[in-house]
């Protein structure tokens, strides 16, 4: 029978070595059998032994060769890679995983996954574009150009007040500080043009200055005769834009903004637009000093300049870094100067060494999560339509999606322009190197940067929401936004009140209240702790203490209390509902699930190896020292094996197709499986290591493990259930919070074990049951007897009363023994009663104790009972 369909040895090792797998093996039918996703997978690095590599080994469930098969057109290729692509974009919101907890997790990890992977390019390729050479760059030139001191009045740029100062500073620490032309020694430097030896700088610096009309302003009439000329703070309707001194020359003839393609400032004072009259300086010290002298000797500043600005840019080739100087000096209406400065240290030219060119290939990585997030993003809009945009986590999703590909344009055209801006300065190096710009928008773009990846570490939030802790945040904000919206209305009436009481009162005398915008700031500040009280009492010593307190004690006192009692109340609900909530799914047990499923697989295998190893010891019955096909087709038919894998088996180690297996073969075989089955131990023992679980575990599941087996424990093994090994003590209970490795069996996650004891759980809680219902049962018929006999006593009194009506003329001693013995021959009737016997005899003992006892009353008692009754009918 079994050479009927059996393939020759040579057609058997061919079907052995076939890595294909077979639809109808007993592994595929127990993973189908328990939902896919909850059977065990074979994984490349936990696949079956050598001798078992193909599913031939495995049980096989053939079709009639007549039968006709339908092809299901769902699982062609098209449709497979159909399924494939959109699986890339499969997301919590796109999916129906409400009612599927595999599916929730799967996604779930699979979202949290690649968003990690994501947010660590962001963070790469954003920390690849700054580091700390950036701030001491810009520390070094600001010393040079803001601490260098005046010679004769010892001030600096910072501390400059008047119009004299500005040219104390252009010839002074300013020359100085562009122009080193001499090592410390004495001697020329040879390359000229570098600041501090260093730093290129790109053409020559250039002044720009904006005034505004001698008319720009009235002049009270009282005043008319003595005041003749009128200079209005700056505004772009009374800029002055006539020629003035020598009238030639860029110094001295007004160029607007486009003319120069300048840009405009917005300085402490005002904004101010990209125009005026500017001047540049020389390539070296002599000629800026020589054009700084005839500037000033021709009153190049007077009444009507509003702003002068110095403009230079240089480049450190070290560090691969631009520094944009700006340095501003704001001449207002009042009189006097205020200085201001910009230091933008950048980055222009992107990718020169070799960790800029990993940058660039981290920025590309990004361009693709970009577009993968696009396109899942589209795919949730398409499904939620406006639903979309009501959660907060979506919108964080465009906005980083937006700031992202706005900062990939500028990026593109930032590289374009910065070659233009350089091909044009390498042509003429004696022009002025505007990066005013290019730097302005790059610090922009540095901004956008540092916004996205801040939004996109709050975004994690989204990933890690199926955690009730995670939540905690996102809950308490939601639960109490209405108080806090409340709240609000109060807190903005107190502080703009606060706010604009003190720019009226200190805005002429305290520098942090000089705007009603820095009062607003100021009392921030306060709130935090950083205040000067003293400022305060020196601008109004009455006004000033009881400003200070007042806000004290209604905004910090008050106000601050109740907003954190708000938050704190609310914070209170939502912990306390979340302990009464279990979580989404607990990611600890997904992954303890998968533990199991890799244990359960290793213990598969090394069961499948034992088997080959008792069969070679036990399937030579005629001691003939060969196997022969039918002795290992009977021995793997008792351990429960179908008859093709018993020919593949056969065939794998039947090397000279004799259809036996001599000595030298069966010597090999057993070397091969004895060093798969220590590869598999290893692998056990490591994994169980690795989550902290004892070896002798393992060791005791070999040794159990290792005795033959029969057919029906083979096919409950395979299975996943222990089969025969009860060994019938009643020490479960004690092992049953620890999972026992003497069946080593797991089905999703229960042992053998275990289901053995919840069994035996299960028959006790029902013997227990059942005693109790039979005592209860009793305490029924009980109390159904003792109504009976409840109605029948109160039918016997009444007989009585009835007899005591009738007897009227009767002597009361006749009277007392007739009523004496009516309710004797009551008593003896009711003790007679089939029923209440049942009910006192199946009661306990001192329930019918009790029961005679109140059933049975003295004859003295129930006289009493009967003089009572009749002086109450008298």
């Amino acid at each position: 029978m079994a050479g009927r369909n059996r393939p020759s040895s040579a057609s058997s090792r061919q079907a052995w070595s076939d890595d294909g797998s077979r639809p109808g093996s007993r592994q595929a039918n127990l993973d189908s059998s328990y939902g896919g996703d909850a059977g065990f997978r074979e994984d490349a690095d936990l696949g079956p032994p050598a001798a078992m590599e193909s599913d031939n080994y495995v049980d096989t469930v053939r079709l009639p060769e007549e039968e006709v098969v339908v092809r299901d057109n769902s699982n062609g290729c098209w449709a497979k890679f159909k399924r494939g692509l959109r699986s890339l974009w499969a997301t919590r919101q796109t999916e129906d995983t409400e009612h599927d907890r595999e599916l929730h997790v799967k996604t779930s990890l699979r979202e949290l996954i690649i968003y990690v992977i994501f947010l660590v390019d962001l963070c790469i390729l954003t920390f690849g574009m700054t580091s700390e050479t950036f701030y001491y760059y810009t520390k070094v030139m600001s010393e040079l150009f803001l601490d260098g001191q005046y010679a004769d009045t010892k001030n600096t740029f910072r501390g400059s007040t008047t119009m004299m100062d500005f040219w104390r500073f252009t010839e002074g620490p300013m020359s100085d500080g562009l122009y080193w032309e001499n090592w410390y020694n004495g001697e020329n430097v040879t390359d000229t043009g570098f600041i501090f030896y260093e730093n290129k700088l790109l053409g020559v610096p250039r002044m720009r200055q904006i005034k505004v009309r001698n008319d720009s302003c009235e002049v009270h009439t009282d005043f008319q005769n003595e005041i003749k000329v009128c200079y209005d703070a700056y505004a772009e309707s009374i800029e002055d834009t006539n020629s003035f001194g020598k009238m030639n020359g860029t110094a001295w003839v007004y160029q607007d903004e486009d003319a120069l393609d300048g840009s405009g400032h917005t300085g402490l004072i005002s904004s101010y637009k990209g125009g005026g009259f500017v001047q540049k300086l020389g390539s070296t010290k002599a000629e800026t000093l020589a054009i700084l002298a005839d500037l000033k000797l021709n009153l190049w500043l007077d009444r009507g300049t509003r702003a002068v600005f110095v403009d230079f840019t240089v480049y450190n080739a070290n560090i691969n870094l631009f520094c944009v100087v700006r340095l501003t000096l704001e001449f207002p209406a009042t009189g006097g100067a205020i200085p201001s400065w910009h230091f933008r240290t950048v980055k222009l030219i992107r990718y020169v060494t070799l960790s800029d060119y990993f940058v660039l290939g981290c920025e590309g990585i990004f361009v693709l999560f970009i577009l993968y997030y696009m396109i899942e993003e589209a795919i949730e809009i398409k499904k939620h339509k406006c639903g979309y945009f009501k959660s907060f986590t979506n919108l964080l999703d465009i906005l980083v999606i937006v700031i992202s590909i706005i900062c990939m344009a500028f990026n593109v055209y930032r590289t374009v322009a910065v070659g233009n801006v350089l091909e044009g300065l390498l042509a003429s190096p004696d022009e002025f190197a505007d990066f005013e710009f290019l730097s302005f928008w790059q610090v922009q773009f540095n901004n956008g940067i540092a916004m996205a990846v801040f939004f996109a570490w709050v975004k994690i939030f989204k990933y890690i929401s199926f955690n009730k802790t995670m939540t905690q945040l996102s809950s308490t904000l939601a639960n109490c936004g209405k108080d806090l919206a409340g709240f609000s209305v109060m807190f903005i009436i107190i502080f703009v009140a606060f706010g604009q009481l003190g720019y009226l009162i200190f805005g002429t005398q305290v520098r942090d209240f000089r705007s009603f915008y820095d009062s607003l700031l100021t009392l921030f500040r306060i709130v935090l702790g950083d205040f000067d009280f003293h400022e305060l009492e020196a601008a109004n010593r009455f006004l000033g203490p009881v400003y200070f307190m007042l806000y004290v004690f209604f905004v910090f006192f008050v106000l601050l209390n109740m907003f954190l009692a708000i938050i704190n109340d609310t914070y209170s609900e939502v912990k306390a509902d979340l302990s009464t909530q279990e979580n989404e799914f607990e990611m600890g047990d997904y992954f303890k699930k998968g533990y199991d499923k890799m244990l359960e697989k290793l213990k598969l295998k090394r069961d499948k190896i034992l088997d080959i190893q008792s069969a070679l010891a036990s399937a030579d019955a005629n001691n003939d020292k060969q196997i022969d096909y039918e002795e290992w087709r009977q021995d793997l038919k008792d351990r429960g094996y179908a008859d093709s894998e018993i020919e593949a088996v056969f065939a794998k180690y039947d090397l000279n197709n004799d259809r036996m297996l001599d000595a030298e073969e069966m010597r090999k075989m057993q070397e091969e499986l004895e060093g798969q089955r220590v590869a598999v131990d290893q692998e056990y023992d490591k994994i169980q290591d690795k989550n902290d679980r004892p070896k002798s575990s393992g060791r005791e599941t070999r040794t159990r493990s290792a005795r033959p087996k029969s057919r029906q424990e083979k096919r409950a093994s395979r299975l996943g259930i222990g089969v025969g090994d009860d060994s019938g003590d009643d020490s479960d209970d004690e092992d049953s919070g620890s999972r026992s490795t003497r069946g080593g069996r797991f089905v999703n996650g229960v042992s053998y074990e275990e289901f053995t004891v919840l069994s035996r759980r299960v028959d006790r809680m029902e013997h227990s049951i059942g005693s109790i219902v039979s005592k209860i049962d009793a305490v029924l018929v009980k109390l159904e007897a003792m109504e009976k006999a409840k109605l029948k006593r109160r039918e016997t009194m009444g007989k009585i009363l009835d007899s005591i009506t009738e007897s009227d003329g009767v002597h009361d001693e006749d009277k007392r023994d007739q009523m004496e013995k009516l309710v004797r021959e009551e008593l003896e009737r009711w003790d007679s009663e089939p029923s209440i016997q049942n009910s006192v005899r199946g009661a306990s003992p001192s329930g019918s104790a009790g029961t005679r006892q109140r059933g049975r009353p003295g004859s003295g008692v129930n006289t009493d009972l009967l003089d009572r009754e009749n002086s109450s009918n008298v």
